[in-house]
């Protein structure tokens, strides 16, 4: 039998530092990430649990300019939609917010979830097959998590239409985009998250809902 590994209290402290510092980045710094990081923190993000081991989570690069360029006209028009459609008493404070890091952040990386997977045989989702793409967002937080280990930032970016993303990146037309992260150094850190700061809401203390029958 294979002894597993011992996690000390050193180390589990360690780990809630790594979940407090974890942080939604908008402002990057320019400095490309060293040689091989990526591939680096791909590995670490495909050791996220998948139903069924399906690995369903398929990664683009996107370091071509005008695909770049289209990526960002996609969230100008989003963010003008989504500005437009605030309530008047909110207009003013979503205009001030930073919403993405499209500009300086040095790798833009587009996730998908590919639901015609062979892998796992179907295993796990035949009742709840948004499994799949459950399995996808936590292989797009255990990278957040290995890339704030590094050092480097990641953004969400959410506010885009996924069709126009998946043509503009040219990639099957039933891969489903779960996610667009931009990756870099941050300019400044804060443990804090970047809505709290801004003052567009605040983090809830713990809540555990616990029932029993």
């Amino acid at each position: 039998m294979i002894e597993g590994p011992v996690f000390d209290p050193a180390f589990r402290a360690q780990l809630g530092v790594l979940l407090d510092w974890r942080r939604d980045v908008r402002r990057f710094r320019r400095d490309p990430l060293p040689p091989g990081m990526l591939e680096r923190l791909l590995d670490a993000a495909c050791l996220a649990p998948s139903v069924g081991l399906s690995q369903p989570w398929r990664f683009v690069a996107v370091d071509d300019p005008a695909r770049r360029a289209s990526v960002r006209a996609n969230f100008t028009r989003c963010n003008a939609e989504a500005l437009a459609a605030q309530p008047s008493d909110r207009m003013a404070a979503y205009a001030r917010l930073k919403l993405a890091g499209l500009d300086a952040a040095p790798v833009h990386l587009a996730v998908f979830a590919d639901p015609a997977t062979d892998q796992g045989h179907g295993l796990g989702r035949r009742t709840m097959p948004e499994m799949l793409e459950y399995s996808v967002v936590a292989a797009a937080h255990t990278l957040w998590l290995a890339a704030r280990a590094e050092g480097i930032g990641m953004g969400w970016v959410s506010i885009l239409d996924p069709g126009g993303i998946a043509e503009t990146l040219e990639v099957p037309s039933d891969w489903k985009l779960i996610g667009y992260f931009c990756l870099g150094y941050a300019e400044a850190e804060d443990v804090r998250p970047v809505l709290e700061r801004e003052g567009w809401e605040r983090r809830r203390p713990n809540e555990l809902f616990l029932l029993r029958r």
